[in-house]
């Protein structure tokens, strides 16, 4: 089910986070997706703004700027603008996440649902035929690919003929990741899908 809430450029209060519970929030893709970016679960304010990785302090948006895969930074905290939405998927990015329910923390999440959303995943992947798979968020990647020693970066197997990453959660709840850190690991998938130049030889 979609949240009710209707983002008009208002940020959602409280009572709008906490309608927003066990809602959903669609994926944002397009005909020409190279870099498809697999999230754990929509956060409640994704799902109560209808954007992805819109909670404020969420490092995603900011990472991809400064990897270079988007230009203007975006800022979706009140919803994402048409704009916004037709710069990211022109620049051959898409999203969407492992679990479609909206929670308020990821370990909220039981791990058959990891399994099913892998499933859900193969067969979109499938359908859109990306070049890369990036699932932001290494422990969900373990869950859902029974991987449990799983390391961030590529992985040796491939999903429905895309090649398979594993990324840092660029949730302001990971202390591991710095924003640079994480701007470096989005990089790398965005150069594998071929949306940033390669690094020159050295």
């Amino acid at each position: 089910m979609a949240s009710p809430h209707a983002s008009g450029g208002a940020r959602p209060g409280r009572a709008d986070l906490e309608a927003a519970r066990n809602t959903t929030l669609p994926d944002l893709l397009g005909p020409d997706v190279r870099l498809l970016i697999c999230g754990i679960n929509p956060s409640l304010w994704a799902a109560a703004t209808q954007a992805h990785f819109a909670r404020p302090g969420n490092r995603f948006w900011p990472a991809l700027h400064d990897a270079g895969l988007t230009g203007p930074l975006v800022d979706c905290s009140a919803g994402m603008s048409a704009e916004d939405r037709e710069h990211v998927l022109d620049r051959g990015l898409g999203i969407t996440n492992l679990v479609r329910r909206a929670t308020a923390r990821a370990d909220e999440l039981d791990p058959a649902e990891f399994v099913a959303g892998r499933e859900r995943l193969a067969g979109l992947v499938a359908e859109l035929r990306p070049a890369v798979v990036a699932v932001a968020g290494v422990t969900a990647y373990r869950h859902a690919f029974a991987e449990p020693r799983a390391a961030l970066g590529r992985q040796d197997r491939d999903l429905a003929g895309a090649q398979l990453w594993a990324l840092p959660s660029p949730s302001g709840l990971n202390a591991h990741a710095s924003r640079a850190g994480l701007a470096a690991a989005f990089a790398e998938a965005g150069r594998a899908a071929g949306l940033l130049p390669s690094r020159p030889p050295f």
